[in-house]
This record gives structure tokens, sequence and C-alpha cells, in this order.
């Protein structure tokens, strides 16, 4: 399955997946990283999935499989496993599919959720409890949706797709005018959201429908928990996106990006292709592709390292100042 070398007891059996710092016996794990070297020596897992070239400072209790990159090979276990659980197929007594709902025989609908007016849904959609499917609604094949997911009518969602707990789609933008008494008028929100195929969303994220045209998540994309995304913004191919990001209004986000957590960016903008955002940064204007940024407003990161090492040497620098004003008063 993963194209390694069994280096050991080629007849050891596995029924579970571990950490390699706490596996038991009959555990499969895997070392992804060098920090986690000492563990190989005194870990209680069955099986280890290594680098093939890495050389070992004495002999193991585990049996070794040797592959090319044990994090890829753990992820394709991981998978198999996965998908070797019981198949969740059929619709709950307590579900509602309103009329004119297309979908296939191998649809789960849990119970409590409930599929609009006019939605689509393909081939082996996965749909937990308490899910709300708004009208007009199309959802690829082979997406999984959690428990608690709200998707507003005429979103779109591709295939393959993974969207966790609490998120919600397709909710109206932040968007108001002011009128001539200085009174609040909310601007609506008719666009959509497009969600492309291979996306997963993590908890608890807020994605908003665009005023006019879609909020576009292109495919690949992988977004943590607590994002939020407004109106009509753009993210490229598989850009990733960690935790408590927000991005504002009609900004355009490249493909092969990385966001960090709490990264703030800023309406309007454009961010090119392979873009790094260091986490907290503040971005307040466009970003040309294979750019470092970091700080608030962002700059560019080997600029901020520089700045930091002043920043942080302030305090004996002010000291410094004092001193020579006290002792020189013309100065």
């Amino acid at each position: 399955m993963v194209g390694g070398l069994v280096e050991g007891n080629h007849l050891v059996y596995i029924n579970k997946l571990s950490k390699i710092e706490n596996g038991e016996h009959e555990s499969l794990s895997f070392l992804g990283n060098p920090k986690y070297n000492q563990y190989l020596y005194t870990s209680k897992c069955s099986i280890i999935l290594v680098e093939k070239d890495i050389k070992l400072d004495k002999p193991v209790d585990p049996t070794l499989i040797r592959v090319d990159d044990p994090n890829e090979s753990f992820s394709i276990l991981l998978n198999y496993f996965s998908s070797n659980k019981t198949q969740l197929i059929g619709i709950d007594k307590n579900s509602i599919i309103e009329k004119n709902v297309k979908y296939a025989e191998d649809l789960y609908l849990g119970s409590y959720s409930i599929c609009k007016i006019d939605s689509k849904i393909g081939n082996n959609v996965k749909i937990h409890s308490q899910v709300f499917i708004g009208e007009n609604v199309l959802i690829g094949d082979n997406t999984i949706i959690y428990p608690g997911v709200k998707i507003y009518n005429n979103s779109q969602v591709g295939s393959n797709c993974i969207i966790h707990s609490g998120t919600v789609i397709g909710s109206d933008g932040f968007g108001f005018n002011l009128d001539k008494n200085g009174n609040q008028i909310k601007v609506v929100h008719n666009g959509n959201v497009v969600i492309e195929d291979d996306v997963e969303i993590g908890s608890n994220c807020t994605i908003d429908r665009a005023t006019l045209g879609s909020t576009i998540i292109k495919k690949g994309v992988k977004m943590d928990n607590l994002i939020q995304v407004a109106h009509n913004v753009i993210i490229g191919e598989n850009t990733v996106i960690a935790a408590l990001v927000g991005i504002a209004g009609s900004t355009t986000i490249g493909k092969n990006c990385m966001l960090g957590g709490q990264a703030g960016v800023s309406g309007h903008l454009t961010i090119g292709d392979r873009v790094l955002i260091q986490a907290q940064s503040g971005v307040f204007k466009n970003i040309k592709s294979d750019t470092s940024v970091m700080g608030s407003p962002a700059i560019q990161l080997m600029d901020y390292n520089k700045s930091y090492v002043h920043f942080k040497n302030l305090p004996s620098i002010i000291k410094s100042l004092e001193k020579i004003f006290k002792n020189n008063k013309d100065v």
C-alpha cells in the first residue's frame, strides 16, 4: 500500500494506529519528525513507518517499514482505516427531504437534517445529523458534511469535500450603507458561495455569500477551524489557512499560499501565488507572488526579523541614550 521495505518481523499483527511516543502493542505509528527519534527505541508499537534512509543508533523492537515519506504513507493508512469503518447509508426517519430534491440511493442523511426544494446531491454523500441544506444547493460526489453544518440557498459544494461541524456557508456578507439620516442600511447579498472539489473546511468557519457573483473557494483548499471568509473573496487552489484567520471582502488570494493562525487580510487586495503570511500578521496592501511577510502592518519577513532585533533591544538602547543625555547636557 505504501511501497515500503519491511525490516523485522514480517508476520507482526496490528489492529490500530497510534502516536509513536505512547503507542501500544499491536499498533502502527510513524516517525515523521526528527524530534521524535528517541521514541523509536522506546516505543511499544508493533510497526513504525520510517524514512527509507534513516540510520539506527542501536537495535529496535518494532518492525520498521522504510518509505520515501513517512507522513504521506501514514496518511494513506489513515484513509484506509477510515474507509473500512461501517459505511453509513440510508435516510433517517426524522430527516426531511422536500420536493424536487435529486439524490442517489447511497445517500446517508442523519437524524433531524433537512434538504430544501430543488437541491441536488451526488453519489456516496454523507450528511450527518442536524444539517440544513437550503434551496437549490448542489453537493458533489463523496462529500462528507458533519453535524450542525448550515448551507444556505444556491450554494455549491464540489466532490470529495469535507465540511466539519458548526460551519455556515452562504450567510449574508457584512455590508451596510449610511443613509442621509446616519442610519445603517443593509446591503442585500444576492450572490452565492462556490466550493470546488477536494476542499476541507474545519469546524465553526463562516463563508459569506457574494453581494453579486460568487465567493469562491477553489480546488484543494484546506481551512482550519474558526475562519471568516467575507463576501466575494476568492481563495486559490491548494491554499492552506490556519485557525482564526479573517479575510475581508473582495480580496483575491492566489494558489498554494499559506496563512498562519490569527492573520488578518484587509479587503479589496490581491495576494499572489505561493505567498506565506506568518501568524498574527496584518495585511493591508497587495502582496506579490513568492513573498513571505510578517507583522502588522505586514512587511517582508527578512525585514521584520531585522527590525525585531532592534525592537527587542529598545529598553537597553533607551537606557544608554538617557545615560548619554545625563552625562552631556549639550547633546
